[in-house]
């Protein structure tokens, strides 16, 4: 007679058991039932794993922050050596040496702030003309620097423009993209306001698709200078966070804290200018969420980030600005031929920075 629903046969099929008596399963019953527990432990741990990953996030304790170098005043540019010549990410420029600078009244600073610009001199009917690349200025400080570092950057005005591509940044300019890149204040083609953008450049093995606590929206994941062009894992820092409303607001202080932990960026408006950095004594574990928050997680930071030089410049068109989807946004023509062509119009080209100052925890 045929079993019921449920029930299996012994082998001379004369009497039946319920499936889930195990006394009575073959070899391959059972091979099948430690393939399924297997499956499930599997199954399990990588979910565990998966979940401890999305919830891994670093200990930022507090440090305490002593004051080590300062950059300001009528000598602000005596700690900073000039890049002299083309640009290396093919910008249309000439990086100028100090004495040509100063010159052309491109970098000066007096009491309270230092400015540095792109050339109006030169038009279309100059001899020699701009048919090559318009003047400008790219400092590095001579000082660099690691691990357990706050920077706060005073910014009263960011450059406009069409063409525009300008850096408040910091790199190991021998030994790039191996000790890393961190971009503080960055934009291209900028006519009114927009967002600054915050990033990081790095080789291989640094990611921020990870748990963050920022106020910024992450744009990309990959830090790594292969992938996506080199776009790098850019936080867009809000609007009115660089242009014509930032600048008429005053500016505002830039800070980024560099350390194993990870890296961290605050934008303050010059109306909330924490009282502690007003004062000179800093605490970043007071001011809230950063803006750009760049964990430890799936990073290596002090391996990644060493010997950093604050720098500063701008360049001009270039493999940002230059392309040609991401210059007719805002711009007409060919960049080159705007920036060639249109002396007057980087007037507002200028970065104009108070004092930064550097601290380093005891």
């Amino acid at each position: 007679m045929r079993g019921g629903a449920g029930y299996q046969f012994d082998q001379d099929d004369s009497w039946y058991h319920p499936w889930y008596n195990f006394k009575y399963w073959g070899k391959r019953a059972w091979a099948g039932f430690i393939a399924v527990v297997v499956l499930i432990i599997v199954i399990v741990i990588i979910v565990a794993v998966e979940v401890t990953k999305n919830n891994a996030y670093p200990d930022y304790t507090q440090l305490s922050y002593s004051l080590a170098d300062t950059y300001s005043g009528s000598t602000f540019f005596d700690n900073f050596d000039y890049f002299t010549g083309y640009d290396p990410t093919e910008g249309f420029v000439h990086y100028v040496p100090e004495a040509q600078a100063t010159s052309l009244n491109l970098t000066y600073a007096s009491s309270s702030s230092a400015v540095l610009r792109v050339d109006t001199s030169v038009g279309p009917d100059s001899n020699p003309n701009a048919s090559t690349g318009r003047f400008s200025v790219r400092v590095s400080s001579k000082t660099q620097y690691g691990l357990d570092t706050l920077f706060i950057f005073d910014v009263i005005h960011s450059p406009l423009g069409c063409g525009t591509w300008p850096a408040l940044w910091l790199t190991d300019p021998s030994n790039w993209p191996y000790n890393g890149e961190i971009d503080v204040m960055e934009a291209v083609n900028v006519v009114s306001s927009t967002y600054n953008q915050m990033t990081l450049h790095t080789t291989s093995g640094c990611s921020m698709g990870v748990k963050r606590k920022e106020t910024g929206k992450s744009l990309t994941t990959s830090c790594v200078n292969t992938t996506d062009d080199n776009a790098g894992c850019g936080v867009d820092a809000g609007s009115t966070t660089f242009g014509a409303d930032f600048n008429s607001a005053g500016g505002g202080i830039l800070a980024m804290e560099l350390r194993s932990a990870g890296i961290r960026m605050w934008q303050f408006g010059r109306s909330s200018i924490p009282a502690d950095v007003t004062s000179g004594t800093p605490d970043p574990s007071t001011w809230g969420e950063a803006t750009a928050d760049f964990p430890s997680t799936d990073c290596n930071i002090g391996n990644h980030f060493k010997n950093q030089s604050i720098i500063a410049n701008i360049d001009l068109c270039g493999s940002w600005a230059g392309a040609t989807s991401v210059f007719s946004e805002n711009c007409s023509g060919t960049c080159t031929d705007y920036v060639a062509n249109n002396n007057g119009s980087f007037a507002d080209a200028y970065w104009e920075f108070g004092a930064f100052k550097v601290y380093s925890a005891s």
